[in-house]
């Protein structure tokens, strides 16, 4: 299956924009996932590439998209209200292309931490959350968490974390979050790092983001029903 490459205009407090998206729907489709990528890589990355991939193969329309940072050709990321704006104006073109199903958000990283921000914000109004590596702090730093706004959002949320990320060390920290919301849920991948790579285990970032669907998409078929 080819995705479908456009643009989305957003309106950023400093003026307009326009950001790269690409749009896969299989036959069927029961839900669509829009999906962020993290800092340090747009939304062709692999991983996404092939986690979108098996999404849809999964009956799930996708929606990948770029920030304008990286649209702008910068390397690391604008205001967070600048996010904030590109979800809303993506999740809106998601919603329009979507059929009337169920639109849930997702992001690697950065991009799952700007889509919880935009929802605690009321500026997108998915019927769930996911996040793939979710950065509960700097590595390193467990006295910086940014978890204040997470037990704000209402929608149920799943955060899915390699067991070895220094972003979620120690992993008691994410289990008081996640207890601290709403409604939410942690799936740990045993062994995986930040991008969910395995120490010893050598496989293309694209196999490694296709093996999360399944988690995914059984998760989603319950939660955001």
């Amino acid at each position: 299956m080819t995705d479908l490459a456009f643009r989305v205009a957003v309106a950023l407090p400093t003026g307009p924009a326009r950001v790269s998206a690409a749009w896969g729907e299989p036959d069927d489709a029961w839900a669509t996932l829009v999906i962020a990528h993290g800092a340090g890589a747009g939304h062709d990355h692999p991983f996404l590439r092939g986690f979108a991939r098996a999404m849809q193969e999964a009956g799930v329309a996708t929606l990948r998209f770029n920030f304008a940072y990286v649209e702008a050709g910068r390397r690391m990321p604008g205001p967070a209200a600048h996010a904030v704006a590109a979800w809303r104006a993506v999740f809106a073109e998601a919603v329009a292309r979507s059929g009337g199903g169920p639109v849930v958000a997702s992001g690697k990283s950065y991009g799952g931490r700007m889509a919880s921000m935009a929802a605690a914000d009321g500026a997108i109004d998915p019927a769930a959350l996911v996040y793939l590596g979710y950065p509960l702090h700097p590595p390193g730093r467990p006295d910086k968490p940014r978890v204040e706004h997470l037990p704000d959002i209402h929608q149920p949320q799943l955060f899915v974390e390699g067991a070895n990320d220094p972003f979620v060390d120690p992993h008691t920290q994410l289990d008081e979050a996640v207890a601290a919301c709403q409604n939410a849920a942690v799936e740990w991948i045993a062994g995986g790092g930040h991008s969910f790579e395995v120490k010893g285990r050598k496989r293309p970032a694209d196999e490694i983001g296709a093996g999360l669907a399944p988690l995914v998409a059984g998760w989603m078929r319950h939660a955001a029903a």
